[in-house]
């Protein structure tokens, strides 16, 4: 984990990368409890059964938005800013769902700081975010996140 004591710290390491989290199984209670939350109960992701049979994967599929939305706890795995009193997510200017995540497999996200800019008080950072699934070549999904950040 790379511990940056404030955002002028933070700042200075735009263009590098904050390295590779641990890998996070995906599970079909994971999966479940997404479609509950967000009413989204397509059978390729809630319906074992009928995904075995029917789906080109064989199995049930992460959520693309579940892949993008483990991007905070993921991120909190590569870096802190001790002077940080509050994050807020802002927005994306790309992302792709570029392979299907099975419910089983095992997850990880590499993060790499694109750009950072003076945003009031605080900064705006742009940072790309590759989530990979274990033994594939292709990524699940490749977001360029943005967020705000104030001291």
């Amino acid at each position: 984990m790379h511990i940056f004591t404030d955002l002028a710290h933070f700042s200075a390491y735009v263009g590098q990368s904050l390295g590779v989290t641990e890998y996070l199984t995906i599970t079909q209670n994971m999966v479940d409890l997404f479609a509950q939350a967000t009413g989204d109960h397509q059978w390729i992701h809630t319906d074992p059964e009928r995904a075995a049979d029917e789906s080109p994967y064989k199995t049930t599929i992460a959520h693309g938005f579940l892949t993008l939305s483990l991007a905070p706890k993921l991120l909190a795995e590569l870096y802190r800013i001790e002077s940080v009193k509050m994050g807020i997510n802002y927005g994306a200017n790309k992302i792709r769902f570029t392979n299907a995540v099975p419910v089983g497999s095992r997850l990880r996200m590499s993060a790499n700081l694109q750009q950072v800019e003076q945003q009031g008080n605080g900064i705006r950072v742009i940072m790309e975010c590759r989530f990979e699934i274990e033994h594939s070549p292709k990524p699940a999904c490749i977001a360029e996140l943005i967020t705000l950040l104030f001291e």
